[in-house]
């Protein structure tokens, strides 16, 4: 299960993840924003990162206008590792060696063709399991 959140300048975009994710039979849960309506990112980058947390869902996605402040506020939640990815070479490797599992992705910069491919790699990447990214990880934590 997908765990989903975006604010005004990430909705466009999220519609098209949202599409992806169903043409790909991938289960998801939507924590919104459910609008263009002006909202606080914040609210929606916790949700996202809590349901991940505490296991509700495996990965999320986070999109905000930049993707910057999304991510911020979901790695204020213990046990969340979101990564800001605009490339797929980022999105395999944040999978491979962070175990991230939030994407975050900003709607104001990269285009819906790109996002779906970073959204492929990051959902179908596993983490490499070497010693040295389990220790780092782990550094991170606590």
């Amino acid at each position: 299960m997908i765990a989903l959140g975006c604010d005004h300048g990430g909705y466009d975009l999220m519609q098209e993840v949202i599409a992806y994710l169903e043409e790909k039979k991938v289960p998801y849960k939507n924590f919104g924003t459910d609008s263009k309506a002006s909202c606080d990112y914040p609210v929606f980058g916790k949700n996202v990162a809590m349901a991940v947390a505490n296991k509700e869902c495996e990965f999320g996605i986070l999109i905000c206008g930049t993707g910057i402040g999304i991510s911020m506020a979901a790695n204020k939640v213990a046990g969340v590792r979101a990564a800001l990815c605009h490339d797929c070479f980022s999105a395999e490797a944040t999978r491979q060696h962070n175990n991230a599992n939030v994407l975050c992705m900003g709607g104001r910069v990269v285009g819906p063709g790109l996002a779906l491919k970073i959204v492929e790699i990051f959902l179908n990447t596993e983490f490499s399991n070497d010693d040295r990214h389990i220790r780092r990880i782990s550094m991170l934590e606590n």
